[in-house]
């Protein structure tokens, strides 16, 4: 039988979670699959108790290191026109690959889709977590259309990594993962916006995404917010400020200034910042004038950055720009 989904799992070190990944996806409601697990060199023995029988598993050795060649070595080696990602954590529900393979046919622009998911975590009663990744969660699953994707895709990365599915010749375009110094996936997923691929998901919750203090995210220095943000002022510089005005910063904290410096860093000048602290209203930072956020109405021609990520700070701006008339993407683009 040939697979119509090759589902690529890199592992290093599976622990007793890699189980229930691989029994997810074998378990799958779409048959018509081939799983490759790539261990990249792990030293536990969880890969020893995966069942055997099911000839539809295949588990290879990484010929590099890194969750990057892993992948790569397993898209090399899959058969099928869809390939998928899934991280060795997490748990596929069961219609997980059938409804995003229908959504991919169904939406033959669509060149890769996500899935939304619940998170949840191991040590807390309700398995539910903290406020803040209930909040992100909800900001994932709401990005599902391409435009919303490609709308919020340097706040943060719309689609979580394991629930990615991919059209072949789009991850061939692609050229796989790498491994640029910041996060792989982000990284992939800014690339394909880059090239004008269309990325969307399908309704409804496909993937339980297991929070916890092992993963890559909470323990790799290529995941803090520094390799984040040094990843959107690469792909601003290299994409959309190209044909973009003048710049100027919505927020002049710490997170706008680093941005500045990020920004500088790959040649892109600023003009100055837009704040509401009244401290920095006024003064300067950066040697760059810090106006308040009502000077907008004088800078014709000039592409705003918001560098502000609090609660409830983007549907104020939102706002505060609908009503002077400034479109989302053309005049001003939130990235925090």
């Amino acid at each position: 039988m040939e697979p119509l989904v090759s589902v690529v799992l890199p592992v290093r070190n599976g622990g007793r979670w890699v189980g229930a990944a691989v029994d997810s996806i074998l378990g799958q409601s779409l048959s018509e699959l081939e799983l490759i697990l790539v261990d990249d060199h792990s030293t536990d023995k969880a890969l020893k108790l995966l069942p055997a029988g099911d000839n539809r598993l295949q588990v290879l050795k990484s010929p590099g290191r890194g969750v990057s060649s892993a992948f790569n070595a397993g898209f090399a080696a899959s058969r099928a026109p869809f390939v998928a990602r899934m991280d060795a954590d997490d748990v596929a529900l069961p219609p997980r690959l059938e409804h995003q393979l229908r959504y991919l046919e169904q939406n033959p622009d669509i060149d890769l889709c996500g899935g939304c998911v619940e998170i949840f975590v191991d040590d807390r009663p309700d398995g539910r977590p903290a406020g803040g990744n209930r909040r992100y969660e909800a900001w994932l699953n709401a990005c599902r259309t391409p435009e919303a994707i490609h709308r919020e895709l340097f706040v943060e990365s719309p689609i979580p990594n394991p629930t990615v599915m991919f059209r072949r010749e789009s991850l061939s375009k692609l050229n796989g993962y790498r491994d640029p110094g910041w996060p792989e996936d982000y990284d992939l997923f800014l690339r394909a916006d880059a090239c004008g691929m269309r990325m969307g998901k399908p309704d409804g919750i496909l993937l339980r995404w297991r929070d916890h203090e092992g993963r890559l995210t909470r323990s790799d220095a290529r995941y803090a917010v520094k390799r984040f943000q040094a990843a959107k002022a690469h792909y601003l510089a290299q994409g959309r400020l190209r044909s973009a005005g003048p710049v100027v910063i919505w927020g002049a904290g710490p997170t706008g200034r680093s941005m500045h410096d990020l920004l500088r860093g790959e040649g892109v000048p600023v003009r100055g910042f837009l704040d509401v602290h009244p401290r920095r209203v006024g003064g300067r930072k950066r040697e760059l004038p810090v106006w308040p956020i009502e000077h907008t109405d004088r800078l014709a021609g000039v592409f705003i950055l918001v560098a502000v990520g609090a609660a409830g700070a983007r549907e104020e701006i939102r706002g505060f720009m609908q009503a002077r008339d400034r479109l989302e993407g053309v005049d001003y683009l939130f990235v925090a």
